[in-house]
């Protein structure tokens, strides 16, 4: 396998100490990892994907923009993206540090002392960043996300429920009616939803008694199939980490629909993640909430 002199550059790597192997295996792309010694000797690992396509190039730059937004704020949670671009001979590519999986057993020193559960606690008790251009946190994210294949728009809003009336459940309808045609009954349910059931359940005057809800940082894509235990970069313990996310700025609430609708939590986690994330208010209109989510 050749490494394209692209990716050495964008790491500023010697290509004599540098190699590059097959690791891994992914339904939307190539993976590898690259290893090389650096100039003390010391040897490093990083990760790679690849692909062809414009497509692909959207994908990994959200990818890597939501890698380092959740990093940022929880940096054992998972790995720092390093790059994203396109390779000499037209291939979109993300590099990573290298997240070592092979053990299972977490602790060790240098463990950050956090669960999963308190780490995910909190990414998402911690203010999103203000956007270049805005005065106050927005819902959206600075790139276009990919959840599986499917492009996520992200521009700014101030409301939520606009949010994720128009960016989410709205793109979706737009997706689909482009891929396979109008359906006049599924376009008359999303409607119907978007215009009642939001802003019933969502709406800024609504939620925690009409103070709204704060932006976060969201991983976007969280199933048992993106979560694991590894240590990042070969360096510290071995911690509870997430991966391959598709993140935005929003509700937090909105994390769990995923995450409740393909399983994998169990009733500790969310004990334990309630404690530190308390339920947004109505506490009792919750369940509802994250059912919404679900679409």
């Amino acid at each position: 396998m050749k490494l394209d002199p692209s990716i050495l550059r964008a790491l500023s790597l010697h290509p004599a100490a540098t190699s590059v192997s097959t690791h891994g295996s992914s339904g939307f792309n190539s993976t590898a990892k690259i290893t090389t010694t650096l100039p003390n000797n010391i040897r490093k690992h990083f990760f790679m994907k690849s692909a062809p396509g414009k497509a692909a190039e959207t994908m990994f730059c959200g990818e890597h923009a939501s890698l380092n937004a959740i990093h940022n704020v929880v940096p054992s949670l998972c790995p720092a993206s390093l790059a994203s671009g396109v390779t000499d001979d037209g291939k979109a590519f993300l590099i990573t540090d290298f997240l070592d999986m092979s053990s299972s057993s977490l602790g060790g020193k240098g463990h950050s002392g956090m669960s999963l559960a308190a780490k995910l606690a909190k990414l998402h008790t911690t203010p999103a960043p203000i956007p270049s251009g805005y005065s106050q946190p927005m819902f959206g994210f600075p790139e276009t996300t990919c959840c599986g294949d499917t492009a996520q728009p992200n521009d700014y809003k101030s409301s939520w429920a606009t949010f994720y009336a128009e960016n989410r459940l709205l793109a979706v309808l737009r997706e689909c009616e482009a891929n396979h045609g109008e359906d006049a009954d599924f376009r008359s349910l999303v409607t119907r939803i978007v215009e009642t059931v939001v802003p019933r359940l969502l709406g800024d005057e609504h939620l925690n008694g009409g103070k709204s809800v704060m932006p976060v940082v969201i991983h976007g894509d969280l199933w048992s199939g993106n979560k694991g235990r590894g240590v990042i970069g070969g360096e510290g313990a071995v911690e509870d980490v997430v991966f391959d996310p598709s993140s935005c700025y929003g509700h937090s609430e909105y994390e769990l629909g995923i995450m409740e609708m393909f399983g994998g939590f169990g009733k500790g986690f969310f004990e334990e993640y309630h404690r530190l994330c308390p339920k947004t208010e109505p506490v009792e209109e919750y369940e509802d909430r994250v059912r919404l989510y679900r679409l």
